[in-house]
């Protein structure tokens, strides 16, 4: 499956952006698809992730409460919702995919990676 994300950008302290991941998947419910960010000097992280077959979906505890993640079957399209954003959440985001039924997000087992988008928090 092709994924690739938009959106990202330049947003103040405490503003908002929301995030793209649009797919080739014939239908979502079989992915996993998760939002990943790497900030420079540290590792890749996940940052939400909706898993296959149920759309149940987890969060970071650093982004719980503040970013949303979900999706549009029809569109076959993924969203990242980021509000209350931080200094601390710039990075490079990036969508990926992992399909399988029951399929769950982790960095070292995702299928398709797009090329990522960058998000600057900064006033």
């Amino acid at each position: 499956v092709h994924v690739a994300e938009s959106g990202g950008g330049l947003a103040q302290p405490g503003g908002s952006l929301r995030l793209s991941c649009a797919t080739s998947a014939f239908t979502l419910d079989y992915y996993a698809i998760g939002w990943f960010r790497q900030a420079p000097g540290k590792e890749r992280e996940v940052v939400a992730c909706i898993v296959s077959t149920d759309g149940g979906s987890f969060y970071a505890d650093s982004v719980r409460d503040r970013f949303t993640i979900s999706k549009d079957n029809a569109k076959n399209t993924v969203y990242l919702q980021m509000n209350r954003l931080k200094p601390a959440d710039t990075a490079v985001y990036y969508c990926a995919a992992r399909g399988g039924w029951g399929a769950t997000c982790a960095a070292t087992r995702m299928d398709s990676w797009g090329e990522g988008t960058l998000v600057t928090v900064s006033s």
